[in-house]
């Protein structure tokens, strides 16, 4: 039964020195949740509120030498990926995600920063969808990622319908294109599980405060499944954790704030 155990959760992502997005996030998201977090940095970000401003990534050696300390002694119930950087660490990540059978895998494609840095190269990128997107239990996409990655133009609710079905077509067992970025007043998630979308609604929030969104979502969802509960209802009790998280993001910094990790307590 789900939240019963203590859930094991891995992050393989770039660190944040601002500590609002990638690991910092994903490690607070999990402390939140109750879950144990672990983690696997791919990269070193020199960023704050303002951006970023200088990545350093880490040798693929030593993003699998983190992963291969973790796994096989304290185990894991759900890994989630985040910034990887380049093709090299994607292959590699690849790689370790086949060798201990990982079937409950994230995949939160980070590509490019809100201030526009480049997160992954280009080759990465295509490593990413051919060889990550089949092995993901989940992908979770933002609307800028989805154009990116599908080629389209993405405006409205059956623009995010039809860019699911074509992510779908990767190899992914489900598809979570997240809708915060189109106009409207509901922030809108369409989940596809190769026959139909679901939808994940919550009021919008003016929130100048959101640093960190994407990577607390996700990890949220994998903390969930972690935990026990099926993909729909991982997802729903993650937007409500991240809707909360927003409402009570933290005004520091001269830039966007983070959201706020530690809203209920």
């Amino acid at each position: 039964m789900a939240d019963e155990t203590l859930a094991c959760v891995l992050t393989i992502a770039g660190s944040d020195s601002g500590g609002g997005a990638g690991i910092q996030a994903d490690l607070k998201t999990f402390t939140a949740l109750k879950a144990h977090g672990m983690s696997a940095i791919t990269a070193l970000t020199a960023q704050n509120t303002e951006g970023v401003q200088s990545v350093e990534a880490v040798s693929p050696d030593f993003v699998k030498a983190q992963i291969d300390a973790v796994i096989p002694d304290i185990g894991v119930n759900a890994v989630k990926t985040g910034m990887l950087a380049n093709e090299a660490i994607v292959e590699m990540v690849s790689d370790s995600l086949e060798r201990y059978g990982i079937t409950g895998y994230v995949l939160d494609p980070v590509m490019v920063s809100e201030s526009g840095q480049a997160l992954l190269s280009p080759e990465g990128v295509e490593a990413m969808k051919t060889l990550l997107f089949p092995k993901a239990l989940l992908i979770t996409p933002n609307i800028a990622e989805s154009e990116v990655l599908t080629g389209m133009k993405i405006e409205t609710q059956a623009d995010m319908e039809a860019a699911a079905v074509k992510l779908f077509d990767l190899g992914p067992g489900f598809v979570l294109v997240t809708g915060g970025h189109l106009p409207g007043g509901q922030a809108l998630d369409l989940l596809f599980d190769g026959i139909g979308c679901y939808p994940f609604a919550a009021d919008k929030i003016d929130a100048k405060n959101n640093h960190g969104t994407g990577c607390t979502f996700s990890a949220a969802i994998a903390a969930y499944m972690g935990k026990g509960f099926e993909i729909d209802e991982s997802i729903a009790k993650a937007k409500y954790f991240v809707h909360n998280a927003l409402t009570f993001g933290l005004d520091i910094g001269k830039g966007p704030g983070p959201v706020n990790h530690f809203w209920n307590g």
